[in-house]
């Protein structure tokens, strides 16, 4: 279900995440992610499109560098307050933060709430059906969610349709599919 690359960049309001999939870590670690978890991250238009993938890891370069990717300059960005996202108000029109740490959530209509659905949809999928997924297959997952999620305002006819379209030229070779990275 792979897109075809956006037409054009995410603009307005745009919140962006990361969060952590896959397994569970033998032993429970703090702080962010672990070996067998694969980083993926998110930048979704307010009430608009999502974009997602997997990254190697969530540091500034990697975190501006995709904004920069998929985001227009005049964007409002909202994030939380993970030290990756500083600097990026010098790159957009403005950047606007929510403090987890301190209990904060939502404020004045700052959050990243819908990133935050955004990958329960995602972790939920992996736990509820696919039930194990591989970081090789792992950009697969998240093209199949950002689809569902741009076309959740249309029909399932429609988003038949939209899907076995997207099919079209499109082949997964089984040595592809169960190779080695």
């Amino acid at each position: 279900m792979k897109q075809s690359p956006m037409q054009e960049l995410l603009n307005g309001v745009v919140e962006a995440d990361e969060t952590y999939v896959g397994g569970k870590s033998r032993k429970m670690m703090p702080g962010r992610g672990s070996e067998r978890k694969t980083p993926v991250i998110a930048v979704i238009e307010r009430d608009g499109k999502a974009i997602s993938k997997p990254v190697d890891k969530v540091d500034g370069k990697t975190l501006k560098g995709n904004l920069q990717a998929n985001v227009a300059p005049s964007a409002i960005i909202h994030t939380d307050t993970w030290s990756g996202y500083r600097g990026t108000d010098k790159l957009f029109a403005g950047h606007l933060t929510v403090n987890h740490g301190h209990g904060e959530y939502a404020r004045d209509g700052v959050h990243v709430n819908q990133c935050e659905s955004y990958f329960a949809l995602l972790k939920r999928g992996v736990h509820g059906t696919f039930h194990h997924i591989s970081r090789k297959h792992m950009a697969r997952y998240c093209n199949e969610f950002s689809f569902r999620w741009n076309n959740r305002k249309i029909t399932d006819g429609e988003r038949t349709k939209d899907a076995l379209l997207g099919f079209a030229g499109k082949q997964l070779q089984y040595n592809d599919l169960i190779g080695d990275e």
